[in-house]
């Protein structure tokens, strides 16, 4: 997320013939990045569902998986719209934006739990 985001992106618009080119290609490339969290999410959903079970427990969804997806759904099919058709641009493209970080934040946090405690 951060690659895209912070490196990637920001050379599409330095590198490529036009704005409009550089903001068609960043769309895409969020769009990608979009379903492959997705993905990511449901297997980590899977993965610790299958861990609660094997240690016969009931584990409830990390809420900030949770909020990952949810402002991955949002950005892409509310907000990314809005962009894409330069509809009001300055405030959907802030709005994107607090959501990107948002996500990685929540990316971040899941990350951060699925790690083993130190020994």
């Amino acid at each position: 997320m951060t690659t895209i985001g912070l490196l990637v992106v920001p050379l599409l618009f330095v590198y490529l013939e036009s704005p409009a080119m550089a903001g068609q290609m960043a769309a895409k490339l969020f769009a990608a990045q979009t379903w492959l969290s997705l993905l990511c999410c449901l297997l980590l959903l899977l993965a610790a569902q299958r861990q609660a079970r094997a240690q016969g427990l009931t584990q409830s969804p990390s809420p900030w998986l949770l909020g990952g997806v949810l402002m991955a759904l949002l950005l892409e099919f509310s907000v990314a719209p809005h962009i894409v058709a330069r509809d009001n641009l300055m405030l959907w493209h802030n709005l994107g934006t607090a959501l990107y970080l948002g996500q990685c934040l929540c990316a971040g946090k899941v990350l951060w739990d699925t790690q083993p405690p130190a020994a």
